[in-house]
């Protein structure tokens, strides 16, 4: 459906088709079972809600990095992530007059977990594995934050190679979980 006021928006820049793979991309690395069989990561809801936010994170991190043609592309893979959450509360059978009070709060967990992970990531990898624990592993577990916050260092550095046509042309991959390495191809 078409709304009135449509044609005052920007038009969008990066292809929807691309937002959907790359958010795609970012679903199939946060279940990824070597997360939560090999590091540790709860697997519940939260547990993967918070891989999600995670790899989202990250993305978006390097997104930013590239500059306003990327604010776009941003923007979209955001969108994409709450309405996937919208959708998500709802399936879970969540009533329509509590999905926006739920979908603040994952703003909320969303911008405060990037915020902190930003920090962390400025001053070094035992900060990070501080906050991994705090957010992901609801503060126990330091040696698995450990090594996931190795995972997520070499993921930050694989994405900061990579220039913005590469990563909107899908041309990457992130690091596998447990050793660090490149997923390999089925």
């Amino acid at each position: 459906m078409l709304w009135p006021f449509n044609h005052f928006r920007k038009p969008l820049v990066t292809p929807r088709g691309t937002i959907e793979a790359i958010y795609g991309m970012i679903v199939t690395q946060a279940r990824e079972p070597s997360f939560y069989r090999d590091l540790g990561v709860p697997d519940t809801v939260n547990g993967r809600f918070d891989l999600l936010v995670l790899h989202l994170w990250m993305v978006l991190r390097r997104l930013s990095i590239a500059g306003t043609s990327a604010n776009s592309a941003s923007q979209a893979l955001f969108d994409r992530f709450c309405d996937d959450m919208d959708t998500n509360l709802r399936e879970m059978g969540v009533g329509d007059l509590a999905v926006p009070k739920r979908m603040r709060a994952f703003g909320e967990a969303f911008y405060g977990r990037s915020a902190a992970y930003d920090q962390a990531l400025a001053t070094g990898e035992e900060p990070l594995a501080q906050a991994l624990c705090r957010n992901i592993f609801n503060g126990e577990g330091m040696e698995n934050a450990r090594r996931l916050a190795t995972y997520v260092e070499k993921a930050v550095a694989d994405l900061a190679e990579r220039d913005e046509p590469t990563i909107l042309r899908l041309a990457w991959r992130f690091p596998w979980p447990a050793q660090g390495r490149e997923h390999r191809d089925q």
